[in-house]
């Protein structure tokens, strides 16, 4: 669970979070990166746990987190901060009764957003799908990686730049570049971070997963699990299912009080909702024969 402060998270560990030995290699090497004073970016296929992860190692560092998520209509503003608003001050003059006289003063508020904040308190930077942002909104992120510097408009107190905050950091998140709504970054920002990708877990990690988000028995967990793990191999189109299919089937299985067996008609339907969306008719078929027959043997 994380705990939510205005604008900045406390990151604290999640009673359910499963750490395999291949969740705690992953944390291992970001952390290592971290502590290098190299940002750290996750990127792989949705589904893969890449934010959970990226909570999980902020956590460790135990620092506040500041959140962004990214978004194609982000400039650097809604980066950095800008003017919102005004104030207004009034003065109105009645010392001579006859004569009215009047001051009136509007100016701008400056407001700081997160990557601000961050920089400036120290905090751990937690930029979520940062590819789905256009590249030149992402620009001011090069200066504060490589030189320690935030460029800022002359109106945020008077300062033309801010120093980084030694304890400062970034966690970054991507989708590959195929997926709909995501630009190529600059090769410039990649070269400041240390990309690890992620792919699916392994077998051990997924049916732990399972069965921690759905509470079913880890035998039952295996089931699922296995099942995915068969459609994925078998599927050329659309999106490849990941652990977060399993959790779903897992999620509702109990939710119904039915079970993970060929006896259990809701459990069959289910992982046909589930791991048939979105196919084209033929590859439809495919993965449902793969379905009915895996379910078959248990």
């Amino acid at each position: 669970m994380y705990g939510e402060l205005t604008a900045v998270l406390t990151p604290r560990a999640q009673a359910d979070f499963v750490e395999t030995l291949y969740i705690k290699d992953l944390t291992e090497r970001a952390l290592a990166y971290i502590k290098a004073d190299f940002p750290v970016h996750f990127s792989g296929p949705a589904g893969v746990g890449k934010t959970t992860l990226a909570f999980h190692v902020a956590a460790q560092l135990g620092r506040p987190v500041a959140l962004i998520c990214g978004d194609y209509e982000f400039g650097t503003s809604d980066l950095v901060g800008g003017q919102y608003g005004y104030r207004r001050r009034k003065v109105v003059d009645h010392y001579i009764q006859s004569v009215l006289k009047t001051d009136e003063d509007l100016t701008q508020h400056w407001v700081d957003n997160r990557l601000t904040t961050a920089c400036e308190q120290g905090f751990t930077l937690i930029y979520d799908e940062f590819t789905r942002s256009r590249p030149e909104a992402n620009n001011v992120l090069l200066s504060v990686l490589e030189e320690g510097l935030l460029p800022l408009p002359a109106v945020r107190r008077g300062q033309n730049y801010l120093k980084v905050h030694p304890d400062f950091t970034a966690i970054l998140t991507s989708n590959p570049e195929e997926y709909a709504g995501v630009y190529r970054s600059q090769d410039a920002l990649r070269d400041r971070i240390v990309t690890i990708e992620l792919g699916h877990f392994d077998e051990e990690t997924e049916v732990a997963i399972t069965q921690a988000k759905s509470g079913l028995s880890a035998y039952e967990s295996e089931h699922i699990v296995n099942l995915v793990r068969r459609v994925r191999v078998a599927k050329s189109s659309g999106l490849t299912p990941t652990v977060r299919a399993c959790i779903i089937i897992g999620k509702v299985l109990k939710l119904r009080g039915s079970y993970a067996q060929a006896s259990d008609g809701i459990f069959r339907q289910i992982c046909l909702d589930v791991l048939t969306s979105e196919l084209v008719k033929d590859e439809r078929e495919r993965v449902r024969e793969i379905i009915e027959g895996t379910i078959g043997t248990y």
